[in-house]
Order: structure tokens, then C-alpha cells, then sequence
């Protein structure tokens, strides 16, 4: 029977009452759905959208924002190399714009001198490898050398290590470096590991390249870092009237312009740019040979550095095509470009500047234009520019990574809304036992409890003992004291028992819980006792009345016991992380708080997600029984 009946719910007081009770009760689920729709909406970020706290993805709604994200995720989170490819003077990834006044034939002549001149893997870098600021994610392309990596190996991290040279710990660890081939202390390696990759970055799609420029690295990474007083104190100093750092360029030789231009040239060819970007005049020949001569004496010490076995000093080539990378041959050549003078006889030897000349994809691209057209003004009649001299001739990356968002802006909203997850199932589901180490031990705790509490409950109903209330109070009286104290007491039993590292460790300490037993003897003792009188009468035994009779009519309470002890079991960490210190043996928490201790917010939102999934679905599966035990006992 209703408390309140049909007449009296017409009553205007009532409808109030059950209306503020229906609002009561609404805003109060949207004050726990809605922290939750931003748990979901959080394990899709990224650093450039970690300060918005907003229920719907602004990517998922704006292509504007979806660009920001875009370019944080293709440059690798990093600004300055956006700026030096970009050659744009944007601050933060929230505040890029894409670019305007689009140029399609200009963007069609760099997609075809793509394809033609085939640049070696040290003129690019490849997009979506690192998150340096978001920490922890696994972006595309790393997932794919990842899988690709694993797939060669057969997910042996051992073997791998063996053959390439590294020394991963575990597969999570799995990672590679931003390339950065301008600067002066970059270089290219030679291990296994670093012929891998760029066996790697040579299949790499064309669009998902992004092209180190001279120019853009000039002004990003000299011409700012020279004047801390921005655009206002070069223009002061070099009687300039530039708006923009876009203005600037960079010559290909020595510049005709003032002393000052030529000094900044000349400092960053010596000693900022990598000698591998610059091109040396064959006439260099002769000072070289005697800046060799005069370093080494006599062309048997240098053959015995070198490794060579030149007759003399001119059989030695000049390095004018690209100096080598490596060795004492690398170290003199940058010697004579820096300046190198004789302590002995007080002569120096320096390249001079008219014979270096500079080069890089942008100098390529704008020769290649050049050859392709005959000339300037051809080339501006056929591709619709303006350009006044070939210096302004700049690849237009921006537009062409612009044209490809726009083709795939559906594709890449869906990595940004699974990458994190990805990345949380990667860590560990993909390599490891963590799961199956997980599904082990909540089974057999579930197990454990629904055998060893009801006993012990089912003894002290059944039988009564005189010490009973005694035995209960003792029981009682474990959970006064919290978890934490018994974790060394607990620890060292195991030690001592030898049982480290193993299930038993996870499960002995919890086999038998106090607050369980209390539950399940108030329970026992509310079964009807006429039903053990009939069942001792037909001569059942014990261990009969106890299945069918006690456990088939305490299901609703057993479902109760089940849920705490696979939340207590999935839950549990720090006992897992202390008795269980071999990562073999690691269930899914002790993961996820290493994971959560190396990632930003986007990532920790997803393992949260992630391990919410468990719990709920369980608790889905025991609602109908529980619900079942709250409302049976009601009807009675």
C-alpha cells in the first residue's frame, strides 16, 4: 500500500511535496553525473585544453579548436619547433590560427618537389612521436613504431634489447627522441636502434612530415635569442623597420648589408647552425691541407689518427659536399670553421666567410622553382605569387598541413578521443600480466570470502557456542584499526614464510574479514529455524544444510560480501605494490599509480575511466540479487 493514496496525491500540498521531492531528487543525480561527464570529457585532453573544464570537447565542435590540437600533437608539444617550420611568431598552441590566403599551386609545387627530391631522414621530423608536455600519452606514430617494434621482436622486450642496443626496462618505457638536426651539438647516430627509426621515418607519409628549415631555425633559434628586447631592439640596432619576424631572412652566403648583419652571419655559421648545413667552396682545398699540415706535422700522425694512408698532405680531400658526422676528421673540420691558431707558431687557420654558403630544404625548394620556371617573374605569372626575390620564396608548410587537417578532421577527432585511453590500455593490457594477474586474484579473493566468512558465520549461528559474542567482539574489534597498521606486521609473516611475490601474499592477509562474518551471522540468525529442524528430522547433514539451506537463502548478502571483496581486492595497491615488488606479479592498481605518477591530467583521467569499468560492471551483475534481498524480506 502506497503512503500516500490516489486521492491524496490531487491535493495542490502533495503535488508540491512529490514536485520538490522529483527536483530534489534530479539535482542531486546531476550533481554525480555531471563531475563524471567531466572525468569523460578530461581523458581526452591534451596540455593545449587542460585548463577548459567543460562538459563536450570543444574539438569535437570546432574545427578551430580541433587545429590548436592538431598542431600541439603534430609539432610534439613543442612551440619552438611549430615557429621555426611555421615561421610564425604564435606564443602557445591556444592561440595558433590557421593560415589564410591559401595558395594551391604554390602548395602543389611543394607536394611535387616532395615526391621528386627524396631528402634524406635528417631534413625532417616526424609528427605525433612525443608529448612532452601532456607526459605519458603514446601518440599515433609512436604507436606504430611501438607495434611495428613488437611485432618484429614477437613482443620479446629481452631480445629486442639484445639486438638494437637499448636497455627498456619494460614496454612501457618504450620511447623515442624528438629529432633535432639543426643545432650545432646534434647528430646522427649510427646505433642499431637509431637505423631502426629512421628506417622507420623513411615510410612515413609525406604529410606527416615536418621539414627543418635554415631560415625558420635562424631567426627562432639565434635572431630571438640575441634580441631579449624583441622586434623593437633589432630594428634599433640594424635601422631596420620590420613588423614581424617573418621579415627576416637568411642569406645563403655572406650578406652585402651592414657589419653587423655580417657578424651575426658569420657568429651562426661558426658556431650555432650544424657544419652539415653548410657547403664549402672547393678553393678551400690548399688552406685546408695546410691547416692539417701545420695541426698534425707530418702525414704519418694524422694517417695514424685518421685510419687513412694519404702519401701526402694533398692527397687529402676538402669536405665541400657535407663534412662527416663523426671522429677526429668532424672535430677538425669544425676546428677550421670555428678558427683554430697554433700555440706554437701564433698562425691561424680559419675557413673565410665568402667561400661557406648555407643550405636546407627551403634553399632547395627555392632552386627548384627557380630551375623549374627559368625565372622570377615566370614563376609568379604561373603560380599566381608576388614574390619580389627569390629570398621570399619559403616552403609553405602551413598551408600544406592545413590542406590535409581539413581532408582528415574526422580522423583525427577520433585519435584525440581514444589516444589516451590507448595509451592507459597499452600500459596495461598490451605487455604484461596485469590483467591476468588482476582476474587471478579478484577471483580467488571472491572465492576465499564466500567460503571461509560464511563457515565461520554459519558456526557461530548454528551451534551457539558460549564464547560466541566474545569471538564477535574480537572480530569487531580488527576493524578499529585501519589497514595500514597491519601492512608491516603482514609483511614480515610473509617474508618469513617465503611467500613474496605470489597470490597467496595478495590473499592469506584478508582471507577472513570481521565486518563480513558479523554481517553474515545476523543474517544466518534471521533464517527461519524450523527449516534446520526439518532438514536435521530428514537427516541431512551439516554440510548439506549448509549449501542448500543457508547459502541458497543468503544469496542477496553473499552478492553483498562478493562486490566488497572484489573492491577490496581490485582496489588494493599498496599491499599489492608491497608483498608483490616483482612487476610480474603486479595487479592493475599498482600500474595505474605508476602510470598516474609519470602522466599529465588527460592520461590520469583515462586510467580513471579505464578502472572504473571493472566495478561498475560487477555491481551491475550483483544489484538484482541485492535488490532481491531489500525487497523479499519487505513483502514477507
Amino acid at each position: 500500500m502506497p503512503i500516500i493514496s490516489k486521492i491524496g496525491r490531487k491535493s495542490f500540498k502533495t503535488s508540491i511535496l512529490l514536485t520538490s521531492m522529483y527536483v530534489l531528487l534530479a539535482l542531486g543525480s546531476v550533481t554525480m553525473v555531471y563531475p563524471f561527464l567531466l572525468l569523460v570529457s578530461g581523458s581526452t585532453k591534451s596540455a593545449v585544453d587542460t585548463p577548459d573544464s567543460v562538459v563536450i570537447p570543444p574539438f569535437l565542435v570546432n574545427d578551430s579548436e580541433l587545429y590548436k590540437k592538431h598542431m600541439e600533437g603534430f609539432f610534439n608539444e613543442s612551440m619552438t619547433l611549430m615557429r621555426a617550420c611555421y615561421q610564425n611568431d604564435a606564443s602557445a598552441f591556444r592561440l595558433v590560427e590557421s593560415p589564410k590566403g591559401i595558395n594551391q599551386k604554390l602548395i602543389d609545387e611543394w607536394s611535387a618537389f616532395l615526391l621528386e627530391s627524396n631528402l634524406p631522414h635528417f631534413y625532417y621530423g616526424v609528427s605525433y612521436t612525443t608529448a612532452t608536455v601532456s607526459k605519458g600519452v603514446i601518440p599515433k606514430n609512436l604507436r606504430k613504431y611501438k607495434s611495428l617494434t613488437s611485432d618484429r621482436f614477437g613482443g620479446d622486450l629481452k631480445k629486442l634489447n639484445a639486438v638494437l642496443g637499448t636497455q627498456f626496462e619494460a614496454w612501457s618505457n618504450f620511447y623515442v627522441s624528438t629529432d633535432d638536426f639543426m643545432q650545432r651539438y646534434s647528430s646522427i647516430g649510427s646505433t642499431p636502434w637509431e637505423n631502426e627509426y629512421y628506417k622507420f621515418k623513411m615510410d612515413v607519409p609525406l604529410n606527416e612530415r615536418l621539414y627543418f628549415t635554415a631560415d625558420g631555425f635562424y631567426k627562432e633559434m639565434f635572431l630571438k635569442s640575441q634580441y631579449p628586447g624583441g622586434l623593437a631592439q633589432y630594428n634599433k640596432e640594424h635601422g631596420a623597420s620590420w613588423t614581424s619576424w617573418s621579415d627576416a631572412r637568411l642569406s645563403r652566403t655572406v650578406p652585402a648589408g651592414s657589419a653587423i648583419d655580417r657578424q651575426e652571419w658569420d657568429f651562426f655559421v661558426r658556431n650555432i647552425i650544424h657544419p652539415r648545413w653548410l657547403r664549402i667552396s672547393p678553393e678551400i682545398a690548399p688552406a685546408y691541407r695546410a691547416y692539417l699540415g701545420e695541426r698534425y706535422g707530418s702525414i704519418g700522425a694524422l694517417n695514424a689518427k685518421y685510419g687513412a694512408a694519404y702519401e701526402g698532405f694533398g692527397d687529402i680531400p676538402p669536405y665541400d659536399a657535407a663534412p662527416p658526422e663523426f671522429g677526429i676528421q668532424a672535430s677538425d673540420w669544425s676546428l677550421f670553421l670555428q678558427g683554430w691558431k697554433n700555440p706554437e707558431s701564433g698562425n691561424e687557420f680559419k675557413i673565410p666567410a665568402e667561400l661557406i654558403a648555407i643550405t636546407g630544404i627551403d634553399f632547395i625548394f627555392r632552386d627548384w622553382l627557380i630551375s623549374k620556371y627559368g625565372d622570377l617573374e615566370k614563376l609568379n605569372e604561373s603560380v599566381g605569387t608576388a614574390f619580389k626575390s627569390p629570398n621570399d620564396i619559403l616552403p609553405p608548410q602551413a598551408a600544406y598541413h592545413f590542406n590535409d587537417f581539413k581532408k582528415r578532421t574526422g580522423g583525427i577527432r577520433i585519435e584525440f578521443l581514444k589516444r589516451n585511453h590507448l595509451t592507459v590500455f597499452d600500459y596495461l593490457f598490451m605487455h604484461g600480466r596485469a590483467l591476468i594477474n588482476t582476474i587471478i586474484y579478484c577471483a580467488l579473493t571472491i572465492i576465499c570470502s564466500l567460503v571461509v566468512n560464511p563457515l565461520a558465520a554459519y558456526a557461530l549461528s548454528r551451534f551457539k557456542p558460549p564464547s560466541t559474542y566474545k569471538v564477535l567482539l574480537f572480530l569487531m574489534l580488527t576493524m578499529a584499526f585501519p589497514p595500514v597498521v597491519t601492512q608491516i606486521p603482514n609483511f614480515l609473516l610473509l617474508r618469513e614464510f617465503n611467500l613474496l611475490n605470489t597470490f597467496a601474499a595478495l590473499i592469506l592477509p584478508g582471507l577472513a574479514n570481521g565486518y563480513a562474518i558479523f554481517l553474515l551471522k545476523g543474517f544466518f540468525d534471521s533464517l527461519p529455524q524450523e527449516l534446520y529442524e526439518s532438514a536435521s528430522i530428514d537427516g541431512a547433514s551439516e554440510i548439506r544444510i549448509f549449501l542448500q539451506i543457508t547459502m541458497s537463502l543468503s544469496k542477496p548478502i553473499l552478492a553483498v560480501i562478493a562486490l566488497s571483496a572484489f573492491t577490496g581486492a581490485y582496489g588494493n595497491f599498496m599491499m599489492a605494490l608491497l608483498v608483490c615488488q616483482d612487476r610480474s606479479m603486479w595487479t592493475i592498481m599498482p600500474f595505474l599509480f605508476e602510470l598516474q605518477q609519470n602522466s599529465g591530467q588527460g592520461v590520469i583521467f583515462a586510467s580513471l575511466l579505464v578502472a572504473s569499468v571493472p566495478t561498475l560492471i560487477i555491481f551491475i551483475l550483483c544489484q538484482n540479487v541485492i535488490m532481491r534481498g531489500i525487497v523479499v524480506p519487505v513483502e514477507k
